[in-house]
């Protein structure tokens, strides 16, 4: 067995797999970056190594870096977690160099599966059935073109290496095509680094249901059943549940049989996930059996899930010590047959950001975290009380996850706990959450993934203000005033301080509006120069936090007076971008 391991991650997936390696005697070593070094998986590691800055890219992202940490303390093994390296070919590689454990598959498998192109052409061999669409050698703007003429609108472009919506382009009508092909191109080699496309029909209102599978280096693979993830904005999961209310028995069987023939076709190991979409309006559900509702192959995910808790919920098993087992060379803990569902569990993501402005991510100190205590609710978190929310990881502060003998009462469950979920200091999705569980339509079962795109400016709207109260102000900028970049990690051991950038403010020489920052954030593209003539809309900056890009649009139609800020630079909240004058100079 492993003695060591590594947990190349950070936050509540940090803490997890550390729980899991106490309850099997393994030794674990925690990473942070300079914001992170009092963080809670820290706290919770038997070792701990400094690898970098703030900046993910320079810490948790490093290969060479989390390598020589393993190297350093001696670890014999290295979890991913998810996020970060976790679907990363080149970094199993080198733990693999190394002589080190890998906790995930091989890393041919992480390449072959990361490549939407590749994974395709794979399932699709093995019969599963995939959206409608084509995959292209010829990657021309051209060839492209003629590839979503062939599958018909509307349609989408999709990059290859992508995920989360990065590099994805709607396309409705003929004249927005080749626009549409370039931005999806720019977009995808920009987040990353590779701008390979291929298209898809556009399935209207699908259901997003996924399917947890498990595979060991002994020729044993096995599903544990299913959660449905639709109810998500922008790509971007916000509650997930186990099962789907949208599956028929029969239905779910061929899912679940599907998920293991695209699993086995990929020699797959350890947890991994197949995503598909269900297209409940696409086959004759109400008039036929339901063998003829239409599901398509989506991706795999070769990881563990964000949302893999409401399958242990449900199913009474721990996925992540499996994964420890597995990776270790020993069969898998189970067979299918002693696998089954029991109950409902439905989980939501506590995410700092603020519904009321178009869920911009939030930065600042906890000033109070008080997670609910209640039978049947479990919560998954990496912070305490005190820390700090910082703008350089994703805003994910917990995971709640309700779980009871049916669905209702499992919804029930988790709006009381949501309800008693107390957090001051920045503001949270939190009465978002609540009113989503109480919508009429999610607790029929009716919702698709484009339901809260279409609805959650209506439904954010419904919820009254309730101002971050001014002792968190004061005290966020305060942290700011000490050091730019504090911003994740215990307030009992500050972070290195660093120089903070200039921040050049409006002057009488410059009449009419400005362009601020809405919280601390980093200049990764200008768009205009002084000089520029621009139209309301247009974007002349993108800001960048808590990994999600940020676009900065003309307030009104105006000429570019002067550029307050440089591409890289770090702005706080509030500083001036860009300033605007109704007039050439």
């Amino acid at each position: 067995m492993m003695k060591r391991l590594l947990v190349a991650n950070r936050g509540e997936i940090a803490v997890r797999i550390i729980r899991a390696c106490r309850e099997l005697g393994i030794e674990t070593v925690a990473v942070y970056s300079e914001v992170d070094a009092t963080a809670r998986h820290v706290v919770a590691a038997d070792h701990a190594v400094a690898i970098g800055p703030a900046p993910a890219t320079e810490s948790y992202l490093s290969i060479p870096r989390l390598l020589e940490a393993a190297r350093s303390t001696r670890a014999d093994a290295v979890h991913p977690g998810y996020g970060f390296l976790a679907e990363n070919a080149a970094f199993a590689e080198g733990c693999a160099h190394a002589g080190l454990i890998f906790v995930g598959p091989p890393p041919p498998v992480i390449a072959q599966m990361g490549s939407k192109v590749d994974a395709r052409r794979l399932v699709s061999a093995a019969g599963v059935p995939v959206v409608p669409g084509e995959t292209l050698d010829d990657q021309s703007d051209r060839g492209l073109r003629q590839a979503v003429e062939r599958v018909g609108l509307p349609a989408l472009i999709k990059a290859s290496a992508g995920g989360g919506g990065k590099g994805m382009r709607t396309v409705r009508e003929d004249g927005d095509i080749d626009a549409s092909i370039q931005a999806a191109r720019r977009e995808s080699a920009a987040a990353f680094g590779d701008g390979t496309l291929y298209v898809e029909r556009l399935v209207e209102q699908p259901r997003h249901v996924e399917v947890q599978i498990f595979g060991d280096a002994h020729g044993h693979v096995v599903h544990l059943f299913d959660r449905d993830c639709s109810m998500q904005r922008r790509h971007q999961k916000v509650i997930e549940e186990s099962p789907s209310p949208a599956l028929t028995p029969r239905l779910r069987a061929r899912l679940t049989e599907a998920a293991v023939v695209a699993a086995r076709a990929a020699q797959y190991r350890n947890a991994g996930t197949i995503e598909f979409l269900v297209n409940l309006t696409g086959g004759s559900q109400n008039t036929g059996p339901a063998a003829e509702v239409p599901f398509y192959f989506l991706e795999m995910n070769t990881r563990l899930q964000v949302e893999h808790a409401v399958t242990e919920q449900v199913t009474g098993v721990d996925l992540v010590r499996a994964q420890l087992l597995v990776a270790d060379g020993q069969p898998l803990p189970w067979s299918q047959g002693d696998i089954g569902q029991r109950g409902h569990a439905i989980e939501a993501r506590i995410y700092a950001e603020d519904p009321a402005r178009a869920f911009l991510p939030q930065a600042g100190r906890l000033l109070r975290y008080r997670e609910p205590h209640w039978p049947g609710v479990r919560v998954d978190s990496g912070v305490a009380e005190g820390d700090e929310v910082s703008i350089y990881y994703d805003p994910m502060i917990a995971k709640v996850i309700a779980t009871a003998e049916t669905r209702d009462l499992a919804i029930t469950r988790l709006t009381a706990a949501l309800r008693e979920f107390s957090i001051a200091g920045v503001r949270t999705n939190l009465p978002f959450l609540i009113r989503l569980l109480e919508l009429p339509a999610f607790r029929a079962g009716a919702i698709d993934t484009g339901f809260l795109d279409r609805e959650a400016a209506a439904i954010a709207a419904t919820i009254a203000d309730d101002p971050v109260p001014q002792s968190a102000i004061s005290n966020q900028q305060s942290a700011i005033s000490r050091s730019f970049d504090p911003w994740n990690g215990s307030s009992s051991q500050p972070a290195k301080a660093q120089p903070a950038p200039s921040q050049r403010r409006r002057t009488g020489s410059t009449a009419g509006k400005s362009l601020t920052a809405p919280m601390p954030a980093t200049v990764i593209k200008l768009q205009v120069a002084p000089g520029d003539a621009v139209r309301k809309g247009d974007v002349v900056v993108v800001l960048e936090a808590m990994k999600m890009e940020l676009p900065m649009r003309a307030l009104g139609d105006a000429v570019v007076a002067a550029v307050c800020c440089r591409e890289g630079e770090l702005v706080q909240a509030d500083a001036t971008l860009i300033e605007f004058t109704d007039e050439r100079s």
